[in-house]
């Protein structure tokens, strides 16, 4: 059977950065380090990591006095720093440094007097970071149809932010509708949508012109790993997500000459090594990786994470 990797997959810089904070507060401070949700959206990451004496809570409040407290790669609401900081919770903040980016677009967008919108999906912990940095009301749409219910009259002067794991063509159909609902409308420049989702994106297209089955490697919870799944199935080819070997189907490869891999921006690749060995359970295989583009992007540390 002949397997094909994407290029890119896997970790991306954001990820590898918000890993490495936690790593290395663990290291300078020793454990337990609080994390405050998944530091990034995949099961095999967390565990590993409350191994080493992280510890993961959902609420600042079940953060004990003074210890060190981490936010993850998504992003907090300003309510959640306010409250780290009246606690006097010495913070690290994971936080991709292209959500930040977001953060600000919106707060000067707002800052100008213009109504904002958020293109998003409800309940990503993304989107209500988002909207609870931007002082100010922000109204969430997450498809074409959410755009024609907005009640802002056609002259209102607005602005867009997108979250960032939506790539150019998850929120283009989504722009064009604000584009002609509105007549005074702004929004970020087509660059600062996360390069690694887009990348990602594409790659699976490339992917899916090679083979029959599209594994992608990444957790049930984890916005960008479905869409990559999703994206493949648009495409007709049968695609399916995994957190790892143990959940492939010999079933899905019945009929499959060529198997194709990616894996979500949370997903580490010893995860994807483990859908190679679970093929090769199942019949001899040949593994070539896609020519796609080099991501060479690295995120700094905090500044008391930094290497001396």
């Amino acid at each position: 059977m002949e397997v094909y990797l994407a290029q890119p997959r896997g970790f991306c810089a954001g990820v590898v950065r918000a890993i490495e904070i936690v790593e290395r507060a663990l290291e300078k401070y020793g454990p337990p380090v609080y994390v405050r949700h998944e530091i990034v959206h995949n099961k095999y990451v967390v565990e590993n990591l409350k191994n080493k004496g992280a510890i993961f809570v959902e609420d600042l409040s079940e953060v004990p006095p003074r210890a060190v407290t981490v936010f993850s790669a998504h992003g907090v609401a300003r309510t959640v720093e306010e409250e780290a900081a009246a606690r006097g919770l010495p913070v690290l903040n994971a936080t991709c440094p292209l959500v930040t980016k977001v953060h600000n677009q919106g707060k000067r967008y707002m800052s100008k007097g213009r109504a904002l919108i958020l293109i998003g999906h409800a309940g990503h912990p993304e989107v209500e970071g988002t909207m609870g940095q931007v002082p100010g009301p922000v109204l969430l749409v997450q498809d074409v149809d959410d755009v024609a219910a907005l009640t802002l009259p056609a002259e209102t002067p607005v602005a867009y932010i997108t979250q960032t794991t939506l790539s150019v063509d998850d929120t283009k159909d989504i722009i064009a509708a604000l584009q002609q609902r509105f007549t005074d409308i702004q929004g970020p420049d087509i660059r600062d949508i996360c390069y690694a989702t887009q990348n990602r994106q594409s790659a699976v297209r490339d992917l899916s012109k090679l083979v029959d089955v599209i594994l992608v490697v990444g957790a049930a919870n984890s916005s960008n790993s479905n869409r990559l799944r999703e994206i493949g199935t648009e495409v007709g080819v049968a695609s399916y997500l995994v957190a790892d070997g143990s959940e492939l189907n010999p079933d899905w490869l019945k009929d499959a000459k060529a198997v194709g891999i990616t894996a979500g921006a949370s997903a580490p690749e010893v995860l994807v090594d483990d859908v190679i060995e679970a093929l090769r359970r199942i019949g001899p295989v040949a593994v070539s990786v896609l020519p796609g583009r080099e991501e060479n992007i690295e995120f700094r540390l905090p500044a008391e994470l930094a290497p001396g």
